[in-house]
């Protein structure tokens, strides 16, 4: 409705000027028809007085001119002036033009110009009417163009709000117009992303359970086994307790390990900023080199483009890069080479880290939740902090076996926003 009435607006303020233009317009030429007249006949002949009476007749029969001298008052202008005169049905344009001045007298050229005008008032009519027709297609534009534009709009709308935690599903953009699909491909992308998040929760919340579940029925195996046995040795008790206490650390590992998770989550909460992130990465990339050659192996780094400025939380891309240059420093032996670099492919940053450790099993979803490989030490949380915090910043993680050598290759891919640079 506003774009109509803004339309309408414009339509009206146009037609106003346009038709004001060519009333100007015509007029302009009237006055400027009266003016080569009245220099003709200046040209003619210096005493108009004589002349007039004979060219007078001539003038009304071929120009339509009614020409005279008339005296004014002293205080006229000395220079040609024009009015416009209406009686009975017709419009005359009078033309003053100085003749003597001095003494008042000025030559009067007068020309009926109701014609003109009246063609200018048709004009007007029919601008008038084209008004009318167009505020009428703009009616039915408007109308048509609001209904396409709200039946999408109610039909995102009306999926959105039937969704809830266990019935998320993504939308069908086949009958969508073209314009709104890059906004059903988003929300399909949001809704997908939710339906993980939510996923891996869940099996968080389970493999918790479960994972301390299971070593406090052991500590309650190993008490109630002691306590049958009373008469064991003190350095069979001991052992008992420190089995307890060892498994207690792991159970207090794990809790940290959640705890951490905790604390990544409110990173994703953290205001986004510009930075550059090829410099970020050299500097990561420094820090974990005197890492690596403390444990006598070698960090390579290569960086394209030279500088690239992204708007991101710097803090979630500091848990992503952390936690896979820790896993590649951890599983790649001593005397080892890790490798990081980054290069632009079609429309995203592409981050790589390579190491010379043992290889993963590709069967395996090692982003899910306490899903670790065999020789890992920690609680199995890092790599779902990484999947979690990627999918915050709209990019991809994957994990591959390199390709005819020993290691592993983690491929980090985000999103150039509009802003990089």
């Amino acid at each position: 409705m506003r774009l109509s009435a803004a339309l309408a607006l414009l339509l009206a303020l146009f037609s106003f000027v346009l038709y004001h233009y060519i009333r100007y317009s015509v007029e302009k030429e009237l006055r400027l028809s009266l003016i080569k007249q009245a220099d003709y006949l200046f040209a003619k002949d210096q005493n108009l007085e004589r002349i007039l009476p004979r060219q007078k007749p001539l003038l009304k029969r071929t120009l339509h001119l009614d020409a005279r001298i008339v005296r004014l008052s002293s205080t006229s202008p000395h220079r040609p002036f024009f009015h416009l005169l209406r009686r009975s049905g017709r419009v005359a344009l009078q033309g003053y033009f100085p003749y003597r001045p001095e003494e008042g007298r000025y030559l009067l050229l007068e020309a009926d110009v109701t014609q003109p005008l009246h063609m200018v008032h048709e004009v007007l009519r029919a601008i008038l009417l084209l008004d009318l027709l167009a505020l009428g297609l703009i009616a039915l534009y408007a109308y048509f163009l609001t209904r396409t534009l709200i039946a999408p709009i109610e039909y995102f709308s009306a999926r959105l709000r039937r969704m809830n935690e266990n019935l998320l599903e993504t939308l069908d953009l086949s009958s969508i117009p073209l314009e709104f699909r890059p906004l059903g491909y988003s929300i399909n992308q949001l809704v997908a992303r939710i339906k993980s998040h939510l996923t891996y929760k869940k099996e968080l919340f389970v493999g918790t359970a479960h994972e301390l579940k299971t070593p406090l029925a052991v500590i309650k195996a190993r008490s109630q086994v002691a306590l049958i046995k009373r008469k064991r040795r003190v350095e069979d008790l001991e052992k008992v307790l420190q089995e307890n206490i060892e498994t207690v650390d792991r159970m207090n590992q794990m809790v940290g390990a959640i705890l951490q998770f905790g604390r990544a989550e409110g990173a994703q909460f953290d205001q986004p900023k510009r930075i550059d992130v090829i410099a970020f990465l050299r500097q990561k990339a420094e820090e974990f080199r005197l890492l690596a050659r403390s444990e006598k192996k070698e960090l390579h780094s290569s960086f394209q483009p030279e500088k690239l400025w992204m708007t991101l939380q710097p803090l979630l891309l500091t848990q992503i890069v952390q936690n896979l240059m820790q896993n590649a420093l951890r599983y790649t032996p001593e005397g080892g080479v890790l490798r990081m670099r980054s290069f632009l492919r079609e429309g995203h940053l592409v981050v790589e880290i390579r190491d010379e450790g043992p290889g993963i099993d590709e069967a395996v979803d090692l982003f899910a939740p306490f899903r670790r490989s065999k020789d890992s030490p920690g609680a199995g949380l890092g790599l779902f902090l990484v999947k979690s915090a990627v999918e915050t910043l709209g990019g991809t993680i994957r994990l591959q076996n390199r390709r005819g050598r020993r290691g592993t290759v983690a491929i980090l891919t985000l999103p150039l926003d509009g802003e990089a640079t």
